[in-house]
């Protein structure tokens, strides 16, 4: 019989989430980023924490929301983005930053999910990426030494999840949430629509339940979009 691991809602999914820990948090842009997680860090005032995320949404929602409220220390992630008080932060030395390749965020992320220490790629050699790092030569190209990510939490959203922990993902909201949901020592997964374990396809799953530790059932998500762009009309 499966694990049931569904809790009754995001301030239960939160127990054990103390100050100055280390977070990943799905998403891309403001796609796929759990925002009920995000709501709970906020209200409940955590502090000193790093977040290992690809951006950090925008100045008044998603992880910019931690950020107004300095309860960022850290931010690892691959670019600033449309967040103004991010850019702000990083450039006063108000927050630590550490900015990556995109790609190599990402294989860092599933190193940390795999148990691999570390990997070699040609990915920001020879900038400011590479200093200090080891480098070694294959087929005459250089490489450097890149170390693997893992959290204490990993917060991640979902379209549809089963109470295993089973998660299926919705298009490009899938981004970086598979990556960081192996990578937590508990992940969270927060889903739009929760179902009986055994209800899911296997085929298509994309999370499989061994990596989630709890799932909620979450509502009312806003799906904010960055940037709308359409056409006039005629």
């Amino acid at each position: 019989m499966a694990m049931n691991k569904k809790v009754a809602d995001v301030q239960e999914a939160l127990k054990g989430v103390e100050n100055n820990m280390t977070f990943m948090l799905g998403g891309f842009g403001l796609c796929g980023i759990p925002e009920k997680a995000i709501e709970e860090l906020v209200r409940i005032g955590i502090s000193g924490v790093t977040c290992i995320s690809n951006n950090a949404g925008v100045d008044d929602f998603g992880l910019g929301l931690l950020l107004q409220n300095h309860q960022i220390k850290k931010m690892i992630s691959s670019y600033v983005g449309e967040n103004d008080e991010f850019e702000r932060q990083m450039l006063s030395g108000e927050l630590e930053v550490d900015l990556i390749p995109q790609g190599s965020l990402a294989e860092r992320c599933r190193a940390g999910g795999a148990g691999i220490p570390a990997f070699l790629t040609p990915a920001g050699y020879g900038t400011e990426v590479g200093e200090g790092k080891e480098v070694r030569d294959f087929n005459g190209k250089p490489h450097i030494l890149e170390s693997a990510l893992t959290a204490d939490f990993a917060f991640v959203k979902a379209w549809k999840g089963d109470t295993a922990g089973n998660l299926i993902y919705k298009a490009t909201a899938r981004n970086f949430n598979p990556l960081m949901a192996m990578a937590g020592k508990i992940t969270v997964a927060e889903v739009e629509e929760l179902v009986p374990a055994g209800e899911l396809d296997p085929n298509h799953i994309h999370t499989p339940g061994i990596f989630v530790q709890r799932i909620f059932q979450g509502t009312n998500y806003e799906k904010r979009i960055e940037q709308r762009t359409v056409r006039q009309k005629a």
